[in-house]
C-alpha cells in the first residue's frame, strides 16, 4: 500500500469515526427480488453442492454460442433470494452506516405491508413506505461480473403520481426538507423516474428550505436506452442542479461512463497521454462533470475510483479489489453509498472515494451490508490494491 493511500485511508477512518449524529436521507423508488444464481459447468454427482460452476462471462457464452443451430440446457443452482434493486441496497449501505433512512418504494406484499424477502431490509429503515409489489432479477454470478436478468413489469407502476398518492403531498414535503440526502437511482428500468424528478423540481423543491441537499443519482446501465433518452435525462439532471440548495453527484461504472461521455460529446477517454488507468478514469471523470456541469461525477471501476466536483478537485483511490467475491450483485450500490455518506458528511473528495471503496469491499467479502465499526477497521487494515 502506498503512503499516500495508506495516509488517505486512516484519515477516512478518523472522519467516520467523528461523525456523531449521521444525517437522514430519503432514497427511491425501485425494487426487486434477487435471485441469486450459479450455472453448472460440469456435474461430478447429483448433490446439491456436487458440481464445477461456470466461473467466467466468456465461459457461459462460449457454451452459449456452442448451442448455435443446436440446443442445450444450462443447470441453473439458486444460491439465494435477497432483497435488490438500486435504491434498496444503496439506502441498505447508508442506513447500515448509521444514516436514520425513509425508503419509499416497490417492497410491498400488495396488502399494504413489507415483502417478506423486504423485512430485514425494513428492519435497518427508519421509515420504509411500500408503492406496491417489487418485481424480479435474475443474477447470474460470475468470478469476472454479472450478468442481470430483470422483469420490470411491477417496477413501471412507480410513477409520480403514484409516490405522491401513496406517501402523502405534506409527508413527502417534510421527508425532503428534513434530508440533506436523496437518492432516486435506476432511471435505466423505470419509466417513471423522469416524471419523478420533474415533480421534485416542481412540487416539492421549491417549497422547502433551500438548505445545502444532495442528490445522488444513478442512471443504472443504460446501454439498452437510446442516445436521445440519456440526452434528455442530462438535461432534467442539469434542472434539478440549478434548484435552490441542490447538489447533484452522477453515479457511473466504468462502462457507464464511457456511454455517458459518448452522448454528451465529452472528450473522456480519448487523450491516449493517459497511460494508467487511475489517471484515464480521473481525467474521463473531470470531463464528464465539465460536459454535463453537474456538482460531482464518480466513476468506480472495479480496481478503484474517480471522481471530480464543481470546486476543480480530483482524485483517484486504489480499490480493495478482490478476485473471489462471496457476492457481486450490490457492490456498485454499496460504493455509491459510502460515497455519498462520506460527501453528505463533508469528507475531502479523496476519502469520500476510499470510504466507497471499503464499503463495496467489505460487502463483497463478507455478503453483507457493513457498519461503520466494519467500515473504520477496514480502512485502517486496507487490504493492498488488487489482492
Amino acid at each position: 500500500m502506498t503512503e499516500t493511500r495508506k495516509n488517505t485511508a486512516h484519515a477516512a477512518a478518523d472522519a467516520l469515526a467523528r461523525i456523531a449524529r449521521p444525517s437522514p436521507a430519503l432514497i427511491g423508488f425501485d425494487g426487486f427480488i434477487d435471485s441469486i444464481i450459479h450455472l453448472v459447468d460440469t456435474r461430478h454427482d447429483m448433490t446439491p453442492d456436487g458440481y464445477t460452476r461456470l466461473a467466467t462471462i466468456p465461459a457461459f457464452a462460449a457454451r452459449c454460442a456452442a448451442a448455435s443451430g443446436r440446443s442445450t440446457n444450462i443447470e441453473q443452482v439458486l444460491i439465494e433470494n435477497r432483497f435488490g434493486g438500486n435504491g434498496p441496497l444503496l439506502a441498505s449501505s447508508l442506513s447500515r452506516l448509521g444514516c436514520p433512512v425513509t425508503y419509499i418504494g416497490a417492497v410491498g406484499d400488495g396488502a399494504g405491508g413489507v415483502h417478506p424477502v423486504f423485512r430485514p431490509f425494513a428492519e435497518r429503515c427508519h421509515r420504509v413506505i411500500p408503492t406496491g409489489p417489487p418485481s424480479y432479477t435474475h443474477c447470474l454470478e460470475f468470478e469476472d461480473g454479472k450478468l442481470m436478468l430483470n422483469n420490470t413489469r411491477d417496477v413501471q407502476r412507480v410513477t409520480w403520481e403514484h409516490v405522491l398518492a401513496t406517501t402523502g403531498d405534506e409527508l413527502l414535503h417534510r421527508l425532503v426538507d428534513e434530508s440533506p440526502l436523496l437518492g432516486i437511482v435506476n432511471w435505466s428500468l423505470l419509466g417513471g423516474v423522469p416524471g419523478i424528478w420533474r415533480g421534485f423540481l416542481r412540487d416539492i423543491l421549491p417549497s422547502v428550505s433551500p438548505s445545502p441537499r444532495r442528490l445522488f443519482i444513478d442512471l443504472s446501465d443504460p446501454a439498452k436506452r437510446t442516445d436521445a433518452d440519456i440526452a434528455d435525462a442530462l438535461h432534467l439532471l442539469r434542472e434539478l442542479e440549478d434548484a435552490p440548495g441542490l447538489s447533484v453527484t452522477l453515479g457511473l461504472n466504468l462502462a457507464e461512463s464511457q456511454r455517458i461521455a459518448q452522448v454528451l460529446n465529452a472528450r473522456a477517454f480519448d487523450d491516449q497521454s493517459m497511460a494508467t488507468q487511475s489517471g484515464a478514469v480521473t481525467h474521463a471523470a473531470r470531463a464528464i462533470r465539465e460536459a454535463s456541469n453537474l456538482s460531482c461525477v464518480v466513476i468506480h471501476p472495479r480496481e478503484g475510483a474517480a471522481a471530480a466536483d464543481d470546486t476543480g478537485n480530483a482524485a483517484w483511490f486504489d480499490g480493495p479489489f478482490t478476485p473471489t467475491p462471496r457476492l457481486s450483485t450490490g457492490a456498485g450500490d454499496h460504493f455509491n453509498g459510502g460515497f455519498a455518506f462520506a460527501q453528505t458528511h463533508g469528507l475531502a473528495l479523496d476519502q469520500c472515494l476510499a470510504v466507497g471503496c471499503a464499503v463495496s469491499g467489505a460487502y463483497v467479502r463478507d455478503a453483507v451490508s457493513p457498519t461503520r465499526e466494519r467500515i473504520e477497521s477496514f480502512l485502517h487494515d486496507l487490504p493492498g490494491a488488487g489482492e
